[in-house]
């Protein structure tokens, strides 16, 4: 499309579409040596180098940076107005904090199932700063663009915070009192990211049109099987650290959440650049028919 921007979506299952390596503003982080080996040691595992099967791409696509930015902020107010919302309406409706549990769990499930599905060909409906990590990480998105991604999300969970306030006639912003802290709190959100993270990387090998059910039923689940009730999301973590309701989290609490989030992530995608990695005699196989066909 003449003079089409061109813009860098979720990584898609690549087969035979017009994409380009991604490699540009991945410096563009002030990364220690470390890290940056960390990153190139999963990018060189999961990078393919013959057609047919999932790489990290940037693909063309109709929409710019300005509304891809847009789309994250707006999708991930709409998941958080849903998280403290729901609490809310819960929590004024019962006294019984299992029942509320599972009256703030299902709509957050059922969110995310249609965010990702309306916004994802937009930005890719990352709606978490730990997501946005884990594919910088796998070279999927350059530095410059997960930075605003992040700072996108961010903003858009704080006024999802407020847009659920005024929704019930609270005050729009207000620091939490809720205490959620400890190891096995900590723990709990490394396990819950991992998880989540895992789920998206292996879910796009698998059938990458069902992520959006995949996401909203694993975090579906992860509300009841974990600690934490499952934050897994750094941008949410930060909003909920602004009501004082039963979705709730001190901010004194914030880091050490948000940490075991983006260790979480970080993990998730060291193992699934391992797990994902194809084998060398199948790869050699591969290659071997390619070079066949285009020869």
């Amino acid at each position: 499309m003449g003079g089409q921007r061109r813009g860098c979506q979720l990584p898609l299952p690549f087969d035979g579409a017009r994409g380009r390596g991604r490699g540009d503003g991945s410096g563009e982080f002030f990364m220690t040596s470390s890290l940056a080996a960390f990153r190139a040691a999963i990018a060189a595992d999961i990078v393919s180098h013959h057609r047919g099967r999932m790489r990290e791409v940037c693909v063309e696509t109709e929409w710019d940076r300005p509304r891809r930015l847009a789309a994250e902020a707006v999708g991930t107010a709409f998941l958080v107005a849903t998280v403290v919302g729901s609490g809310i309406m819960a929590e004024r409706l019962t006294a019984d904090v299992a029942l509320a549990l599972l009256g703030n769990t299902i709509p957050t499930g059922a969110i995310l199932v249609v965010l990702i599905t309306v916004l994802g060909p937009v930005s890719g409906a990352h709606f978490n700063p730990a997501v946005t990590f884990a594919f910088w990480l796998r070279g999927g998105i350059g530095g410059r663009e997960a930075l605003g991604y992040g700072v996108s999300q961010i903003l858009g969970g704080i006024a999802g915070t407020v847009i659920a306030h005024l929704m019930f006639e609270l005050t729009p912003l207000a620091a939490s009192t809720t205490e959620r802290t400890g190891a096995a709190q900590w723990f709990a959100e490394v396990v819950a990211t991992f998880g989540l993270v895992a789920v998206i990387f292996t879910g796009l090998r698998a059938r990458a049109e069902a992520i959006p059910w995949l996401v909203g039923l694993y975090i579906t689940a992860a509300y009841w099987f974990t600690a934490s009730t499952s934050f897994a999301n750094p941008a949410v973590a930060i909003a909920r650290g602004f009501t004082d309701t039963f979705s709730g989290i001190r901010p004194l609490d914030l880091p050490g959440f948000i940490a075991a989030e983006m260790l979480g992530a970080a993990l998730a995608a060291y193992a699934c650049g391992w797990f994902l990695r194809e084998a060398p005699w199948r790869r050699a196989g591969g290659e071997a028919q390619v070079a066949e066909r285009e020869g």
